[in-house]
């Protein structure tokens, strides 16, 4: 491959997070048989102040005609809430225009949006943003549980980690799966997780319930996801009747127990295909019982088979 020209966007308040860690992953890709450069821009072409205070230096703003094959624009708290100023919205624009790809971290979904290039594409960004993505850009179809999304060549990620899985997941792209594995395992990264995954588990989705019935039922459910939970049995754990229940979980968690039942045991049976267990046992342990239901359950939640989520992650380990 004749180079690769990575071009992060930059500009004051740039979390420096969505900056290092997509390009710590390019730089690791070098290593391995790739050949990316990694430069940075600014606007007005000066150093910017990160998230965290130090300056990040800059390769100037941009508008030198240098080749852009990778556009990436980092995110930053500042850009939620109010207007994107001119500057950074044309720089993004400008440097769009001429790359072959376009991506975004976390936030920088909101500056992509203000350059127009997400109108009428799906994408994603944190999930506390989602909502506001939608609202500000209604052309925009916003995945708020997705890791990554791609859409014909403009890629938006949600929080900053999954801006490495972004990465990798480019960098698979250029240079098949064991190049990013390599990357993967070189940077003690735990797993290159698959775009459609949710940004969160369910423990860390699910808030604490207001009502100690609902709270008991809850925790007993993630105590123990493979148990034989029922309706009926954690109304009893909760002391109330099933048809209450239900009335709890639908007015403070928005799911119906069942529903609540199969999130908290797909985030289980994750844990136990990450631990080496095969299918048919994850099934059991996981309290699907059978393998095709849970073949069927995990592949529809996260679209990818768990055979092939344990493929992965095997491979991965080695």
């Amino acid at each position: 491959m004749d180079g690769h020209n990575v071009t992060f966007l930059v500009f004051d308040g740039v979390k420096l997070l969505d900056v290092s860690g997509p390009a710590e992953v390019f730089t690791e890709a070098n290593h391995h048989g790739a050949a990316y450069r990694v430069r940075h821009v600014s606007p007005g072409g000066a150093p910017v102040t990160t998230s965290v205070g130090p300056l990040l230096p800059v390769d100037g703003d941009g508008t030198g005609g240098e080749r852009v094959d990778t556009l990436v624009v980092a995110g930053g708290d500042r850009l939620v809430g109010e207007p994107i100023e001119p500057e950074l919205r044309e720089s993004a624009a400008r440097l769009a225009s001429r790359a072959g790809r376009v991506a975004s971290v976390c936030t920088g979904a909101f500056v992509l949006a203000a350059a127009g290039l997400l109108d009428g594409r799906r994408a994603t960004t944190h999930w506390r943003h989602a909502e506001a993505l939608a609202r500000a850009y209604p052309a925009i179809d916003v995945q708020p549980d997705a890791l990554y999304v791609a859409d014909e060549g403009v890629y938006t990620s949600a929080g900053v980690s999954s801006g490495i899985d972004l990465a990798l997941a480019l960098v698979e792209a250029d240079h098949g799966p064991d190049v990013a594995r390599a990357v993967a395992r070189a940077l003690v990264v735990y797993m290159q997780r698959p775009g459609g995954q949710s940004q969160f588990s369910a423990p860390l989705r699910t808030p604490v319930p207001r009502q100690p019935a609902l709270r008991a039922a809850v925790e007993a459910v993630e105590a123990d996801p493979g148990a034989d939970h029922t309706v009926a049995s954690l109304a009893a754990i909760a002391m109330v009747s099933p048809r209450h229940l239900g009335r709890l979980f639908a007015a403070e968690l928005g799911v119906s127990p069942a529903q609540f039942i199969e999130q908290v045991r797909l985030e289980a049976s994750k844990s136990l295909l990450d631990s080496g267990y095969n299918v048919t046992e994850t099934a059991q342990l996981s309290g699907f019982g059978s393998p095709e239901t849970f073949r069927r359950t995990f592949t529809r939640r996260f679209g990818v088979a768990p055979s092939r989520y344990r493929g992965h992650f095997s491979a991965m380990a080695q």
